[in-house]
């Protein structure tokens, strides 16, 4: 069997397994699954059918920078969703092209869905949140802000930024990172973090 015969399926069932079996049972986009499938398997398609006309690096290159352009500017999506279409995206290139040995491309995919499924775990950072925070004070010192935000919040406040400062509605936006108190963690929270971190 050719490289590109092998490359073929593995390529597949790495995108099943990270597009429904990890992204779709933690974040519940049909839209994205839906992207991320076709965006795979749209590229490994068309990077099969090219690699063979001596483009190769160029036209992988070409394909990623031109693909994300476009993906990006289309609509809002969070920075977890991002990570998912780049390895979606690289997935395909890999196996369109599989270079090297023929065990090579689906060794590589299996080992991006393993990193995604490992460093993207809702155990692994279930206590540490980002969130985009209105005061209703305005608070000119800097100093004040993050004892307030740590009442408002129960959490112990590890970064914030001041986003805006309207000193005629009265009121501060801050960007922030906090870690959840223990005590503060409510209890419907952890039972959904649970339930789809496998």
């Amino acid at each position: 069997m050719s490289g590109l015969g092998i490359a073929i399926p593995a390529d597949l069932l790495a995108i099943a397994l990270l597009a429904y079996g990890t992204y779709f049972r933690r974040y519940h986009r049909r839209d994205l699954l839906l992207a991320y499938v076709a965006l795979n398997v749209g590229v490994l398609a068309v990077t099969a059918m090219l690699a063979g006309s001596g483009a190769g690096m160029g036209l992988g290159l070409g394909l990623f920078g031109i693909l994300s352009i476009i993906r990006l500017r289309s609509d809002s999506i969070t920075q977890e969703e991002v990570a998912y279409y780049f390895i979606a995206l690289a997935m395909g290139l890999v196996n369109g092209l599989h270079p090297g040995p023929f065990w090579l491309a689906p060794a590589l995919s299996f080992l991006l869905v393993g990193l995604m499924y490992v460093v993207d775990h809702p155990r692994l950072t279930l206590r540490s949140r980002r969130q985009r925070v209105v005061l209703d004070q305005a608070y000119p010192d800097t100093r004040d802000i993050g004892p307030a935000l740590e009442r408002l919040l129960q959490a112990d406040v590890r970064y914030f930024v001041v986003l805006d400062l309207d000193l005629v509605t009265d009121t501060t936006v801050v960007d922030v990172r906090f870690r959840v108190r223990h005590n503060a963690v409510p209890a419907n929270t952890v039972r959904r973090f649970e339930r789809y971190a496998s």
